[in-house]
């Protein structure tokens, strides 16, 4: 392996992870608005500590008098590096399964605990002390290096929208919001509606969230016994609780559906062989369990993978018929060009495209100086000489800003702890990111 010599020391560890203490420690997932706190007080009060943090290294802050975003920079030029990071984090959810405090940043069995000390804090924090380890070494910066922070990546990315409308884009940039060795390219994400009419046959309420595949689904509706009898014919299983039904499935996120079971599908072909009404026919008769839409939309895919289809919840009464999908697109393929196709294989169920949301593709080639440089350092630095650019069905603030790919934080060896109880970090991987993050910023912005 190649050797470099160290840029960042024991003390600028120290430091980081005092300073992540004090990040987590101020609670900041999503909560009600307030004047100056568009996401709530706790995501505010994190932004206010985080700009303090960055005016105590000697950075050049400014922070949205909204409460939407904020910025640390330090160097000079004309073009500016940027490192996209968020300061929101997910609810702690039951805290009887924490073994410890989430919101109070300590160290326990040689990592950082607490909720956001992987996702997305900790990375946040490392790789400004790493700008902070080549301050102090005394290198000259030949562009800006800017440190963004979004304060709604967990919800609607409103706050980082509030950034690229505001602000000058960025040349290019890191976020520190993944796993190494990079991401390169993420798929295209749609969330929309398919609606039709209603009926007074069945009512059913199944609402779930857009990017998982619902493991369970719970019917007590009219013709109980033919539904089982048609799961029973399909071989799907389901818990027979007497005067309901709750089928079973497998919960996986949106961007891996074909690998889960989907409930609401199943439950979905069952009641379509008992009832007739077109709406249902979509699933039962064309659409039925397959994940990567290829009964409806043909094969769709290119090198970043094969397009991804879930239909999440369904929602019958007398008024109107409502299914919620979640599109992956492959990042070559023509958006609107699929959703005219889809548009057309829907009518004549009886139902229509009702557009929702969509977050434009991450692709930034493998031969740009960008992503071949950040991989020559992840090598040189981890050894491992077969890491190889990756792609993602996921969603970083990467694909917000030009020439940026989501670069770090976590090892593939790190324990994943993202979004779960008793979140934390390892102290010897932090320190392994400090020093790649270091590396890596001095060979794009130093050297």
């Amino acid at each position: 392996m190649f050797e470099m010599s160290k840029i960042v020391n024991e003390q600028e560890q120290q430091e980081a992870v005092q300073a992540l203490e004090r990040l987590i420690s101020v609670p900041s997932y999503n909560q009600e608005k307030a004047a100056g706190a568009p996401f709530g007080q706790g995501v505010r009060n994190a932004l206010d500590e985080m700009m303090k943090i960055c005016d105590e290294l000697g950075f050049k802050t400014y922070e949205d008098p909204d409460g939407y975003y904020g910025y640390a920079e330090v160097g000079q030029g004309d073009k500016v590096f940027g490192v996209i990071c968020h300061l929101d984090t997910v609810p702690a959810g039951d805290l009887a399964a924490w073994k410890h405090d989430p919101f109070k940043g300590t160290v326990i069995n040689n990592a950082v605990y607490g909720r956001g000390s992987q996702d997305d804090k900790g990375p946040g924090i490392a790789a400004l002390f790493a700008v902070k380890a080549l301050m102090d070494r005394g290198y000259q910066f030949k562009q800006r290096i800017r440190f963004i922070y979004g304060t709604d990546e967990e919800i609607l990315w409103r706050g980082i929208a509030q950034y690229n409308k505001k602000e000058s884009p960025i040349d290019s940039g890191i976020s520190p919001d993944a796993e190494f060795p990079l991401i390169y390219a993420e798929k295209g994400l749609q969330q929309s509606y398919l609606v039709g009419p209603g009926t007074d046959q069945l009512k059913i309420s199944l609402k779930n969230a857009f990017n998982a595949v619902p493991d369970k689904a719970v019917y007590n509706g009219p013709k109980l016994a033919e539904v089982k009898a048609a799961l029973d014919r399909h071989g799907f299983k389901y818990n027979d609780d007497g005067d309901s039904i709750t089928v079973l499935g497998k919960s996986v996120h949106a961007m891996l559906a074909p690998q889960g079971t989907n409930a609401v599908l199943r439950l979905a072909i069952a009641l379509d062989d008992v009832f007739d009404f077109k709406p249902l026919d979509f699933i039962g008769k064309l659409f039925k369990e397959d994940a990567t839409g290829s009964n409806v939309l043909g094969d769709v895919e290119d090198e970043s993978g094969h397009l991804t289809f879930n239909i999440s919840s369904l929602e019958i009464n007398e008024k109107e018929t409502r299914m919620q999908i979640d599109l992956r697109i492959p990042v070559t393929i023509d958006r609107d060009r699929l959703i005219e196709k889809l548009s057309k294989k829907v009518a004549p169920y009886d139902l229509k495209y009702v557009h929702f949301d969509y977050l434009a593709p991450l692709y930034v080639p493998k031969d740009t100086k960008l992503v071949q440089t950040l991989m020559d350092v992840y090598k040189e630095q981890t050894g491992d000489q077969d890491a190889t650019p990756q792609i993602s069905g996921g969603a970083t603030f990467a694909r917000t800003m030009h020439n940026c790919v989501a670069f770090g934080g976590m090892l593939p060896t790190t324990p994943d702890y993202m979004h779960q109880a008793n979140e934390q970090w390892p102290l010897p991987d932090m320190y392994k990111a400090m020093e790649i993050f270091a590396q890596a910023i001095k060979r794009l912005v130093c050297d």
